[in-house]
């Protein structure tokens, strides 16, 4: 009897997770495609991204700030530069949060440096 009752609650729970399970769900935002940006020179990391990011994003996202991603060196920005363009763009949520928006300029910046691969330089 035990048995035929535990069983019973694993297929009703079943059940009731596919019920509502795909009304729950929503599809993820596919990003939203980068404006085009002419690069005419090639961006520094040391001396153009690293201070923007220092300006603008380690208070939140700094070593020991505590709020993820951790942005303090090249290879964490590195890692999250298509979520941090993303984000300064407005989405899903524009950063820096609270703040107002960085300016065309400084973005552009960071996409080039995107573009061009990244670079440690």
């Amino acid at each position: 009897m035990k048995k035929t009752v535990s069983i019973f609650l694993a297929f009703g729970s079943m059940a009731v997770l596919a019920l509502f399970l795909p009304s729950a769900c929503t599809k993820a935002k596919a990003p939203v495609p980068l404006p085009e940006v002419t690069c005419s020179s090639t961006i520094s990391f040391s001396a153009q991204i690293a201070p923007m990011i220092d300006a603008n994003c380690a208070s939140c996202h700094g070593a020991g700030a505590g709020t993820s991603p951790t942005l303090s060196n090249h290879a964490e920005i590195s890692a999250n530069a298509e979520a941090m363009i993303q984000a300064m763009r407005g989405t899903p949520e524009l950063m820096p949060q609270g703040g107002p928006a960085l300016p065309d300029s400084l973005i552009q910046q960071f996409q080039c440096w995107m573009e061009q691969g990244k670079l440690q330089n």
